[in-house]
C-alpha cells in the first residue's frame, strides 16, 4: 500500500505534538516530537504516514506541520480544541437550530419548569450555557422567579439579549457573557439548570463547568437540574451498518475488493457512529444503566476516568455487532412528592439530536438466546484535548477466555 500512495502525492514532514499508542498493527505509535513523513490524508482524522521506515495510520490531529516554537507548545497542548474552537461552534445559529428544533429535549426542559413554576416563584436561577437563552426565557415567563442569570461563554450572547428583551424578560433575565470559571453573580442561587450532555453522555465535557458553578454559586440545599444522569449500553445488531460499511467490499459490480476491509475497518470502526438510531430488532439483550450521576455529589477528579460493569442475558439469537449506547437525564422536583421528568434518548424513546451511539467489534460473533456477555465499559478523559475521551470496553461471552474482546474508541472532533 504504501508504494502506491507513494506515487499519488508527495510525502510531507510533520511534528508529533502529543504521544499515541498505536492499537493495532496498522497505527504507529508516535512520541511527542517525534518527525515523521505524511503519504497520503486518508481521511480528515487519520493519515498515512512513515516513522523511521515503518507505514501506518496515525491521528491527524496530533501532528503539526513544521516546528513547533517551545513558547507555543503549551499553549497548543491547552487549547487543542478546547474553548476557542468550542465556544467558536456555539456563536453560530446551525447548533442552536438542531437543539431548538429538538421538541423532546426541549419540552422536558419547560415541563420541568412548569411542573416545578408555584416552587419557582421569586427564587433565583442560573441558566449555565444558556445559548440562545430559551431555558431563562421559559423561566421568566413561566415561573415568575426574583431573578435568571442567563451566561453564555460564545459569542451568541449579544442575540440572547436581544432576544430576552423581544420577549419583554429584562426584568427577570440578566445576561452575563463568561466562562462558568470566570463569571462573577451578585448572589447565590437556588436552581442551576444547564443542558451540558454530549454524546455518549460526557463528550465535550460541559459537565466541568456546570460543577464548577455548583461549588461556586449553588446555595446550600439547592436543586441541580438535570439531578441526576445515566449512560445505558447494551448489544447490538448492526446488519444494515456492517454491511453498507464492510461487506460491500465483498463484491462490488462482481469484483473482489476484500483487500480494502482491513482499510475499512479502520476508517468506520475505529470510531463510534454518532447520530445511530438502533433499529428494532437490533437489541440482543434487556438494555442496563452502566454509569451512574449525581450531580449534587459528582466531582470534577471523578470525571478522569469512570467505569461501569454489564451482565447481558441475551433474549435471542442473532449477530453481535457492537454496543449501543445512550443516556438519560432526571429532574427532581421542587414540590413535595413531585414526580420528577425524564429526558431520555434511548430507541424506544422519541427520537432526539443526540439519537444513539454505535461501538462496533471488529469482528462480528454470532450468538446464541441464553448467551452471557459480560464485562465493563471505562470512559478515560483526554489528558490533553480536555473536551474529548476515550471509551474502553472489554467483553466476554459466556465467561469463555477464547470469546474475550477488548477495544478503545476515541472520541474527538
Amino acid at each position: 500500500m504504501e508504494d502506491e500512495l507513494e506515487d499519488l502525492v508527495p510525502p510531507e514532514e510533520y511534528v508529533v505534538r502529543w504521544s499515541f499508542t498505536g492499537r493495532c498493527s496498522d497505527e504507529l505509535s508516535i512520541n511527542k516530537g517525534d518527525q515523521l513523513m505524511v503519504h497520503a490524508k486518508i481521511t480528515p482524522e487519520w493519515w498515512w504516514a512513515e516513522l523511521r521506515g515503518v507505514f501506518g495510520y496515525v491521528p491527524a490531529s496530533y501532528l503539526h506541520h513544521g516546528v513547533i516554537e517551545e513558547e507555543d507548545e503549551e499553549d497548543e497542548e491547552e487549547d487543542a480544541w478546547q474553548d476557542e474552537e468550542y465556544y467558536l461552534t456555539y456563536g453560530t445559529l446551525n447548533l442552536h437550530l438542531e437543539m431548538l428544533s429538538d421538541k423532546s429535549r426541549t419540552e422536558a426542559y419547560r415541563r420541568v419548569i412548569v411542573n416545578n413554576s408555584a416552587s419557582l416563584h421569586r427564587k433565583v436561577v442560573m441558566d449555565l450555557g444558556c445559548g440562545t437563552g430559551i431555558m431563562s426565557l421559559f423561566c421568566a415567563q413561566l415561573a415568575q422567579p426574583a431573578a435568571v442569570y442567563a451566561v453564555e461563554a460564545s459569542s451568541m450572547v449579544q442575540h440572547t439579549r436581544e432576544l430576552v428583551k423581544q420577549n419583554a424578560c429584562e426584568e427577570v433575565v440578566t445576561v452575563l457573557q463568561g466562562r462558568a470559571e470566570d463569571i462573577q453573580l451578585p448572589e447565590q442561587v437556588d436552581v442551576l439548570v444547564s443542558e451540558w450532555m454530549g454524546n455518549c453522555l460526557l463528550f465535550e465535557f460541559m459537565v466541568e463547568s456546570v460543577l464548577l458553578a455548583r461549588d461556586r454559586w449553588l446555595r446550600e440545599g439547592g436543586m441541580m437540574w438535570p439531578s441526576s444522569a445515566a449512560l445505558t449500553l447494551v448489544p447490538c445488531q448492526a446488519r444494515r451498518y456492517y454491511a453498507e460499511k464492510m461487506a460491500f467490499w465483498e463484491n462490488p459490480y462482481g469484483l473482489d475488493f476484500t483487500p480494502l476491509q482491513p482499510l475499512a475497518l479502520e476508517e468506520f470502526f475505529a470510531k463510534p457512529k454518532f447520530s445511530h438510531l438502533m433499529e428494532p430488532g437490533d437489541r440482543l439483550a434487556p438494555p442496563a444503566d452502566v454509569i451512574c450521576l449525581d450531580m449534587h455529589t459528582l466531582q470534577v477528579a471523578d470525571l478522569e476516568e469512570m467505569q461501569g460493569e454489564f451482565q447481558f442475558h441475551l433474549e435471542k439469537s442473532g449477530v453481535f455487532h457492537g454496543f449501543t449506547a445512550w443516556f438519560s437525564v432526571y429532574f427532581k422536583s421542587l414540590e413535595e412528592g413531585g414526580a420528577p421528568v425524564e429526558l431520555n434518548t434511548g430507541p424506544d424513546s422519541e427520537p432526539t439530536h443526540w439519537k444513539q451511539t454505535l461501538f462496533m467489534l471488529d469482528e462480528p460473533v454470532s450468538v446464541n438466546a441464553a448467551d452471557r456477555i459480560g464485562g465493563s465499559i471505562i470512559l478515560r478523559r483526554n489528558p490533553t484535548w480536555r473536551r474529548h475521551l476515550t471509551v474502553t470496553l472489554h467483553w466476554d461471552i459466556n465467561g469463555r477466555t477464547q470469546e474475550v474482546g477488548t477495544k478503545s474508541f476515541p472520541m474527538w472532533r
